[in-house]
């Protein structure tokens, strides 16, 4: 027994023609042409991918939702935060294609993408300072939803899940500070470290984590490459993907200074 198919959504109905609009004898519409076709492709396709997947009800809630009176620039910082992060990981990746995470040759590697790759400046320039903004970005994030009040009940997760997003970009900014290698950024790391080496507890194990080992080695430049480049990217993504879940689930908040309208029914009522 063959299950009938679901019906698509109608931004993805194809739209009938008008009656009599055709060529034929009796108005019948004409055969598609190569462009009619060409035009329905990225819609079946899209089609295709809706029916097997169930995707389109959940776009509707993420994407169409109301936003509160008052909405201005700077509700704006989250997403201007996240494609801050995508420049990042787009530019790593081409950054990694040609660096070589050893001692004896990333000094090396560094200068040969800025002098010899062909835009390897620019994009080690938009990796190099797109760290600084991605941080400031953050900051003014979390200082926009605490002096608005977005972070109380219950939006309470929604608070923690940011602030770890904050100190895991920190994290990242740090890690890779090292990689060019230089006498500047190993020195600053040596000095980071060994900061984090005077915490009470869990502070020296962290630096020896951090240094993969009692000293600076062979293995440190590895171990902040790695962290860099896999650990914590990961985990920022994942964090982004849960916090984008509850805006999207408990909305976002209306500024301070907007008192919220009475309905009509309670007015009555106090009336």
């Amino acid at each position: 027994m063959k299950l009938p198919q679901p019906p698509l959504p109608r931004s993805l109905q194809r739209r009938p023609a008008p009656p009599g609009d055709g060529t034929g004898p009796n108005g019948d519409q004409s055969p598609p042409t190569l462009k009619d076709q060409a035009v329905e492709v990225p819609v079946s396709v899209i089609g295709w991918l809706d029916e097997r997947s169930g995707a389109s009800p959940f776009l509707r809630g993420f994407l169409y939702r109301k936003v509160p009176k008052g909405t201005n620039w700077f509700y704006t910082l989250g997403s201007a935060s996240m494609f801050a992060f995508l420049s990042q990981a787009v530019t790593g990746v081409f950054l990694a294609m040609y660096y070589e995470p050893d001692p004896s040759r990333a000094y090396e590697s560094a200068s040969r993408i800025t002098n010899e790759i062909f835009l390897g400046e620019l994009v080690r320039g938009m990796h190099r300072w797109g760290s600084t903004v991605m941080i400031l970005l953050v900051f003014l994030h979390l200082g926009r939803t605490f002096f608005f009040g977005a972070y109380k009940y219950p939006r309470e997760l929604n608070w923690i899940i940011g602030v770890i997003l904050l100190v895991l970009t920190l994290l990242m900014g740090f890690t890779g500070y090292l990689l060019p290698f230089d006498q500047r950024s190993f020195w600053a790391t040596v000095v980071g470290v060994n900061l984090n080496s005077s915490g009470p507890i869990v502070g020296p194990y962290l630096a020896d984590f951090l240094r993969g080992g009692p000293e600076f080695g062979a293995y440190t430049l590895s171990r902040f490459y790695a962290l860099h480049m896999l650990l914590i990217p990961g985990l920022i993504a994942a964090l982004i993907g849960a916090h984008l879940y509850l805006v999207a689930k408990l909305g976002t908040t209306a500024p301070p200074w907007l008192k919220a309208e009475k309905s009509k029914a309670l007015a009555k009522e106090q009336v």
